[in-house]
This record gives C-alpha cells, sequence and structure tokens, in this order.
C-alpha cells in the first residue's frame, strides 16, 4: 500500500490531497484567513452565562459567538481562572504547575452561573470550526497534541488510545508515562505511540510543554479576545496526526512549505526525511500530474460513480446525509439477484468509507444499501463497512443495518464539510448547468466496457469537441480502448448532439441500448 500526500500551494490557500494507492482519499484546504482552526487557544471573555441551556457565549473574534456548555468547562475550570488571573497580573512565572495550588473541582451536574461571570477571562480551545450559521463550539478543558501524546493542563490523569489492544503494551506505555510526566499535567496516550520508547515519548513531553510555557508568557500583554496558540501549519498538523511508516512520498510545489515539512518530519521521523520532495514543472501543476484535479470533479458531485456500472446518490439536508446505493445496469442481465445486491453493496461500503472522509461529512448519515435478504450477508456487509472506516481519524458509530435495510452512521462533525462545485456553465443553454465534461469520459468508458462483450464493431456518435477529445492526441483514449480490448471503435462527430450527448450504434446502425 502507498501513501502519497501531495500538497499545492496558492497566493492564499494550500491544498493537502491524501492518496492511498493513487486514490484520493482525504482533501483539506487552509486559507489564509482561516482564524479558527480546531485546536486553536483563545484568551477570551465571557459575553453571558445562560442559565436555561446551561452554556456561555464567549467573544472570540469571530462574528457570532462562541459556544461553550458546562460539560465542556472540565472539572478544574476553577483552578484554571486562577492560574490565568494570577498569570495575566505577573504574580506566577513558573508555569509548570508543580508548585501551583489547585482549587477544589466543579460539580459535573452543576449550573453555569454557579461557576463563571460575565466579562470574566477564561482560557478556551476550538473544538469544532464555525459551520454554517453558527459560531466555533469551543472546550475550556484545554489539550495540547504532539506526535505520541496529548498534554492536558489541570490534570493528573494518564490514559491510553483504546486503539492499542495489546494489554501488555498499554501497561508499559501507562507505567512509562507516569515516570515522566510532570505534575499538575494529564496525559493521553495515542495509538502512534505503540512501541516507542522513553526517549521518543519524553522529547514529544518536553516540545509540548515549551508550547505551553510560550503561550503562557503571552497572557500578561494578551488582548480580548486574541489567539495565543495556534494550530500547527495544517501540513505538520496532518503529518502529526495520520503519518506513519507506510506513506511512500511527500510532494509539495512551494519551496518554504517544502523546507517546513522537511524540518518538521527531521522530528518527528528523521528516517522519513527523504520521501519529501519538492516538485518542479513549467508544464503541470502538481495536481494534474498525480491525476487529482480529475478525481475531484469525478468524486463531487451528486452522483457518483463506481466500478461495474453501480453508483452512489448523494443527498445533503440541514439535518442529515442521505446515501442511496444503486445497482445501476447491471441488474437487468443478473441470474443471482442476493449476489448481484452483495457485490454491489460491498463496493459501494469501500466507497461510501472514502467519501465520507473525503467530503469530510459530519452528523447524521443514512445509507441506503440494496435490499438483502440473507441476514449472513447483511453482516459480512456491516463488518466490511466498519473495517473500511477503521481508518477515519473522526470519532464515528455505525449502527447494524435496520429492518428496511439501512445503515445509520454517525460522525464526528468538527469543520465545515467539503463541498466542491463540480457542475459547469452549459454551453448549449445560456442559463443552464451540466456536469463537468470529465465524467462523460468516464460514463463512455463504462458504457463501452459493458457494450464490448456482446458486440464485435462499434460506433460512437458524439459532440465534435467530445470527439476530438477521444481521438487526438498520442496515446489517444481510442488507441487505449483497442490495446485493452483488442476491438477499434469508429468516432463520427455529430454538430446535432448537445455537448454531453453520446449513443452507441453496432455495425448495422442500430442504436445499442443501455
Amino acid at each position: 500500500m502507498n501513501k502519497e500526500l501531495i500538497i499545492r500551494s496558492s497566493s492564499d490557500s494550500v491544498d493537502f490531497a491524501l492518496l492511498k494507492d493513487g486514490k484520493l482519499i482525504e482533501l483539506h484546504k487552509e486559507e489564509e484567513t482561516s482564524n479558527f482552526q480546531v485546536g486553536d487557544i483563545f484568551i477570551a471573555k465571557i459575553r453571558k452565562p445562560v442559565a436555561g441551556l446551561n452554556a456561555a457565549f464567549v467573544n472570540v473574534g469571530f462574528e457570532k459567538d462562541a459556544f461553550l456548555h458546562y460539560h465542556d468547562l472540565g472539572p478544574n475550570l476553577t483552578s484554571q481562572l486562577k492560574f490565568i488571573k494570577l498569570v495575566s497580573a505577573g504574580k506566577i512565572k513558573d508555569f509548570s504547575l508543580k508548585n501551583f495550588q489547585f482549587e477544589k473541582e466543579i460539580d459535573k451536574d452543576g449550573t453555569i452561573t454557579d461557576v463563571i461571570n460575565a466579562n470574566q477571562s477564561i482560557l478556551v480551545q476550538v473544538v469544532k470550526e464555525p459551520i454554517s450559521t453558527k459560531g466555533p463550539r469551543i472546550s475550556a478543558e484545554l489539550s495540547l497534541a504532539g506526535r505520541f501524546i496529548v498534554l492536558v493542563p489541570f490534570s493528573d490523569r494518564v490514559s491510553i488510545s483504546q486503539k492499542i489492544e495489546d494489554k501488555k503494551e498499554k501497561d508499559r506505555l501507562k507505567k512509562l508515562v507516569q515516570s515522566i510526566k510532570p505534575k499538575g499535567f494529564g496525559v493521553i496516550v495515542r495509538t502512534v505511540a505503540e512501541g516507542k520508547n522513553t526517549a521518543e515519548l519524553e522529547k514529544d513531553l518536553q516540545n509540548l510543554l515549551s508550547r505551553w510555557a510560550a503561550m503562557c508568557k503571552k497572557l500578561p500583554t494578551a488582548h480580548h479576545p486574541s489567539k495565543v496558540l495556534g494550530e500547527l501549519n495544517r501540513a505538520s498538523s496532518i503529518l502529526r496526526d495520520v503519518f506513519n511508516d507506510t506513506f511512500t512520498s511527500i510532494q509539495i510545489d512551494d519551496e518554504e512549505l517544502y523546507h517546513q515539512t522537511k524540518d518538521y518530519l527531521q522530528e518527528i521521523a528523521p528516517s522519513k526525511q527523504s520521501i519529501v520532495k519538492f516538485y518542479q514543472s513549467n508544464d503541470t501543476p502538481i495536481f494534474e500530474k498525480y491525476n487529482i484535479e480529475r478525481q475531484i470533479k469525478t468524486s463531487f458531485g451528486k452522483t457518483v460513480s463506481m466500478s461495474k456500472g453501480a453508483y452512489l446518490i448523494i443527498e445533503h439536508t440541514e439535518a442529515l446525509h442521505v446515501i442511496d446505493v444503486n445497482s445501476g445496469n447491471r441488474s437487468n442481465k443478473a441470474t443471482n439477484q442476493e449476489d448481484t445486491a452483495m457485490e454491489v453493496n460491498m463496493i459501494a461500503a469501500a466507497e461510501i468509507a472514502r467519501q465520507l472522509r473525503l467530503r469530510d461529512m459530519g452528523g447524521i448519515i443514512v445509507v441506503d444499501f440494496i435490499d438483502m435478504s440473507n441476514p449472513e450477508n447483511r453482516k459480512v456487509l456491516f463488518d466490511f463497512l466498519r473495517e473500511e472506516m477503521s481508518d477515519d481519524k473522526a470519532k464515528h458509530k455505525i449502527l447494524p443495518p435496520s429492518k428496511f435495510g439501512l445503515v445509520q452512521i454517525t460522525r464526528q462533525r468538527v469543520r465545515p464539510e467539503r463541498n466542491i462545485k463540480t457542475r459547469e456553465e452549459d454551453p448549449n443553454n445560456e442559463n443552464g448547468e451540466i456536469e463537468a465534461p470529465i465524467l462523460i469520459i468516464d460514463k463512455i468508458n463504462a458504457d463501452l466496457e459493458r457494450i464490448l462483450k456482446t458486440h464485435k464493431k462499434v460506433v460512437l456518435n458524439v459532440h465534435p469537441f467530445v470527439a476530438a477529445y477521444l481521438s487526438k492526441g498520442f496515446p489517444s483514449l481510442r488507441s487505449k480502448w483497442f490495446f485493452e480490448h483488442k476491438k477499434w471503435v469508429k468516432i463520427i462527430p455529430r454538430d446535432a448532439y448537445t455537448y454531453l450527448e453520446y449513443h452507441f450504434f453496432d455495425k448495422k446502425g442500430n442504436a445499442i441500448k443501455d
């Protein structure tokens, strides 16, 4: 398995594409104007606590106030508030917490008005970026994420990632962390820490403590509201969260970002530093070179094509996402309906897992798979979907198929969904839109693969623009069809056709129906 990270930089944003065996599985965008990333820490003031919601609205500098619920205050809120007050007044110069006197924990079932007041200074962290009409969701329980561990100030707890299943390894990591953990800080051990030694974890811990101290130094002079600790740049945060030994290449088209990434990789995985490459080409943009633009066009529409002629319909509503699985033209010729349903559903499950990550879809997702009467098949499908989503870093839960054959998924939403417009202006109609032209090539390919199994000679009638695209250049797409199928396809340009219209005919001139 090859994993590649392709990074494209422009004047106002940076795009990150994660490929698995050449297939696009994640797409991220970091814009210069994005001031509220998950993980950013702000010093802010409480605007007003609202007893009815058991929450407070906090001014963090966004057009809409951020939302802070009582359950996101953290048990040691009073200790944090006391610490901020003393640091801001210059009465604490040592930020290590080893000599700091903790206050009593707040009641876990208490009310917001008992613990915070309007205009009070507070440190908060973004846990969900602004989405739609809502401001950021924030927490007062801070955490600083490193490569192997997460540092939690004003805590004393040590916990190990549930994804580490080996009990001996869990015990080893817990003892190791307890031996190096400073007083006043809790630690969460991440999955990638499995098998790591004391030196590696301690280096990560010291880096996080340095970031904590640097943040605290800003507090006495910080304006309210202001960002006092920013997340790493997106390239580094992606590497921190998803990088592992299976990565084979990181290609970057910006020299400054190339050096930053190389330096960061030198810290977290020196042996892999050589896989970072600076991409230079005056002819082919980096996303074109790695076939990413094409994959974006074919992956973000309402209809998503899959192999074997199957496809997904993805609909979005305010409350949830609905995904419908369709077998396309396969079911007409199937001899065993159950086997066909199973095959298409398995293909769909893999594509759905990819789509959720690619679009960063969150909230409630309902999938309508093709009905299967065999309970064993339904269980196999359910287990396969869980396995396909096991690499997904976002927290998620999948329920077994309901009696109606629906699968319900909840997936953590922490940033706005990636929504890329794939429809383009229709050249045949001033006010109309059409699917991205690249999609027509995929449809022709799929239809041709099916038709050539039963027809020796095939004639394709298409719009002149599409005809030129298929037949010009070397090797042309038509040449590739010949090498793959050992059959020559005659292409006839038709001026009367609309831009995306096409029809297949046999050697006698009869139309070949879908």
